[in-house]
This record gives structure tokens, sequence and C-alpha cells, in this order.
């Protein structure tokens, strides 16, 4: 029988957690908090915590970094919070969590990752404790089920010195995933340099990249520092991997493999220490339609791979971005008909596109509304209405439309599912603890599932 110790300051939370793990098969130990906890484990025969975030007597986030420190650094540790953010996630998961888990909890799921936690301990030891990254929130924005395993697989990244390739069509922000892998890293301060492949002439990418000697061709007046010289023991993010042609390809795989090149028209031997982060819109996968990586190249970069969703994948995040977007603008609120209009669209430009969108119809509307008429023609088909009667909500500020946009989306979901959460949070798009953390939060009251 193994010891699960729940961290958990709310009592009937802590004690129902009890009950179900009880249920599981092991041993449940509780502690309300940081102190409790710390002598619990201190005292030994703890096989997994189950951690929450946010605490009465301290931060979560402080015992797992601590744990991870100590003698017990192989502890399996899974936390838990109600509130799931991109830093919260991308910290606990460099850190050295287990997994990441949002309130309420879909109970099934939480104690098979216990359980998942407890078989693979032993394999999870001598983790490398890592340096505090910068404290800063980067661009990326969303809560959903699509976006936290981005999160997730951003925080295991980050806690590595591995290769790393984003696959994603264009405009889904897979250099701002560059960034974030880079920023949580023990390299954030080191330089973090980016190429655009595709931008580049095709003559010029290996002086670009690898840098030239003087007189190594017309117009090569002086040496030239390439930019994996640039990056030093930093990131190197190659954006558009896969229109880097087949001879080149075999020059950053040497890169990969040995950590060495030379500067057009050198012989000397360079040494790079930067770690290599790639991304492409193109099919990626050797044996895919269309796909250009040489295949010893895709296994190589895809030591860790992450693949960005696309907007219409992620549709529940869309009230978030527009948010975003609008951070510092004169604009307060979007009408129910555009955020309509703007959930109901394809945005096969993805972030990008909706960016782009409203920050023009920031522009256009000239008050502090953005309305219907303020859209782009590619917006103008009608949505579907959501209900019969429609609130004015130019009195709000943004985020209160925001939420009472999601209030209205979620009720709708839950009447035409019958009252069915699961049914409720498939149409939404969003996995059934968000659905749960988003009703709690926006004050929708529950009942009995038909």
């Amino acid at each position: 029988m193994s010891t699960v110790l729940v961290v958990e300051d709310e009592r009937g939370v802590r004690e129902g957690l009890g009950r179900a793990i009880e249920k599981l098969g092991h041993k449940p130990l509780l502690a309300a908090g940081i102190a409790e906890a710390k002598k619990a484990i201190e005292q030994g025969s703890v096989d997994c915590v189950l951690l929450d975030i946010r605490l009465k007597d301290g931060d979560g986030l402080t015992l797992l970094r601590e744990i991870r420190e100590g003698a017990l650094r192989e502890l399996p540790v899974i936390v838990a919070t109600a509130y799931g953010d991109s830093e919260r996630t991308i910290q606990a998961m460099r850190d050295g969590a287990f997994d990441y888990l949002t309130k309420p909890f879909d109970l099934p799921h939480l104690l098979a990752t216990v359980d998942r936690a407890i078989k693979q301990a032993n394999l999870a030891r001598g983790v490398a404790s890592q340096p505090p990254a910068p404290s800063a929130q980067g661009p990326l924005v969303g809560t959903s089920a699509a976006m936290l395993q981005v999160w997730k697989v951003i925080g295991r990244a980050a806690a590595s010195s591995a290769p790393v390739l984003i696959t994603g069509e264009t405009g889904t922000g897979k250099e701002l995933v560059a960034q974030a892998v880079h920023q949580y890293s023990s390299r954030a301060r080191e330089p973090f340099v980016a190429v655009n492949l595709a931008a580049l002439v095709p003559t010029l990418i290996e002086s670009e990249l690898m840098g030239h000697e003087k007189g190594s061709f017309t117009g090569a007046s002086a040496r030239h520092a390439g930019k994996l010289e640039q990056a030093g023991q930093g990131t190197l993010f190659l954006d558009e991997i896969g229109d880097l042609d087949a001879s080149l390809q075999t020059k950053l795989l040497r890169v990969l493999q040995e950590g060495e090149y030379e500067r057009v028209g050198g012989t000397s031997r360079l040494t790079s220490g930067a770690r290599i982060v790639a991304a492409t819109n193109k099919p990626a996968r050797p044996g895919q339609p269309g796909a250009t990586l040489r295949e010893e190249l895709y296994y190589r970069l895809a030591v860790i791979e992450i693949e960005v969703p696309p907007l219409r994948a992620r549709k529940s995040d869309i009230p978030l971005l527009v948010a975003h977007a609008l951070e510092g603008a004169p604009v307060r609120a979007v009408s129910e008909d555009a955020m309509g209009r703007l959930l109901a669209y394809g945005w096969p430009g993805n972030v990008r596109e909706l960016v782009h969108v409203i920050k023009r119809a920031a522009v256009m509307c000239g008050g502090e509304v953005i309305d219907v008429h303020d859209l782009p023609p590619t917006l103008a088909e009608p949505s579907v209405e959501l209900e019969t009667s429609r609130p004015d909500y130019e009195g709000l500020q943004l985020r209160e439309a925001v939420a009472a946009f999601e209030k209205r989306l979620i009720l709708r979901a839950l009447d035409g599912s019958g009252g069915n959460r699961a049914e409720a949070a498939r149409r939404l798009g969003i996995a059934r603890p968000q659905l749960y953390a988003k009703m709690e939060e926006l004050g929708i009251a529950t009942r009995q599932e038909k």
C-alpha cells in the first residue's frame, strides 16, 4: 500500500480526496498547509504528493521546489489548483511537477494520475533543480484544454537542454512558444536569437547561420559572426525550418550531433553551445505527405515536440485573447453581436489574424465599444442567436462583458445538452474540470446531470 500526502487547506476537499484515495487502495495522509506537509515528508513513508498551489500558509510551488532540491527529489508531486494560468503551469512543470490539474477535479482522471505517479515514482530519480526564471508573463494566452497541454510541454522543455521542434499552422504563435521555452529555462539570461529562414535569400542562409570569413564571397568585406555564434550559450530559434534546403539540413544536423561547424570560407572548427529550437508550419514527421525535413534531422530536432493548436480548436480562448489584444486601448467592451461573430469565424490566420482584426476594430470603432460594423467584411455573416433577449453590453468594462458573454455561452451549452456537463464541455471545446471551474467563477448554479 502506497501513502499519498494530500496538501489542501479546504477541509471538505481534503477529506473527500482522502476518501477517494483510500478507495483506490492507497493510504491517505492529510495536511492542511505547508507546515503540516513538511512535517509529514520529513517523517518519511510518503510515495506521492497531491499539492494545492494556493495555501493559507504559503505558496505550494515553493514547497515543490524545496522537495526537488532536497533528499526526496524523486518524490512525485501532482500540483492542483483552481487558479489555472500559463505561468503557474509552466513553473510547476519546469520545477518537476509530475502533472498539473485544475479544480474542480475530474475524479477518475485525478485518481488515474495518482496511480500513474506512484507506479512511475522510481523512474523520476535525479531530477536536477533549475535556477529561478525571470518572473514575466508572456503574451501567450489561453486556458483551454489544448493550451494547458502546451503549457505542460513548455515546462518540461524548459527543464531540459534538448532540441525542440514546434509545429503548427501559420499564426498560431510558434515563436511565442519558443520564447517561453527560453524564458523559463536556465538559459533565460543568455541571448534568444530568432531567424526566419523563409525570409532569407537561399544563397545567404548558410552565411547568416554559420557566419563567413573575409573574402569568402563577393561583398564579404569583413569576418561576420553567424547566428549560431551570436546565440552563445542561449537559444537559437530557427523559424520555418522546413524551408531549409537539403545541403544546409546536413550541416545543421552536424551542429546538433557534434556541436561543431565552420564559417563560410573558413577551415577552423567552431563549437556551439546554443540550444536549437525550430518551428515549421509544414508536415514534419517522416512519411507525411509534403514533409521536407530529412529523417535524421527530424529525429534530432524532435526530442521534444510541441504542437501548437489552431485557433479553431481552442475557441473558448477567444474572449481572453480579445481582452489581451485590447490591453492599453481606449476600448472598454465588445458587443455581444461582435463577440458572437468572432466566435463563429473559422480564423484561417489563427491568433495573428484575430489580433489584427481586434486592433483594427479598436481604431475603427471611434468609441469605447467594438460592434459588428467595426469588424472586417470577412466576419460579416450573422452569428447564431444565443437567446431571443439580448442584453446591452455598452455599460460594461471589457472583462465584465467577456464574463457575461462566457456565462451566456455556457448556459446555452448546458441547455442544449440537457444539463449534462460532460456534453456541455465537449460542445464548448474545453475539459470538464475547466467547465466546472468557470461555472463556479461565473456563479452558474449546478444541477443534477440527466
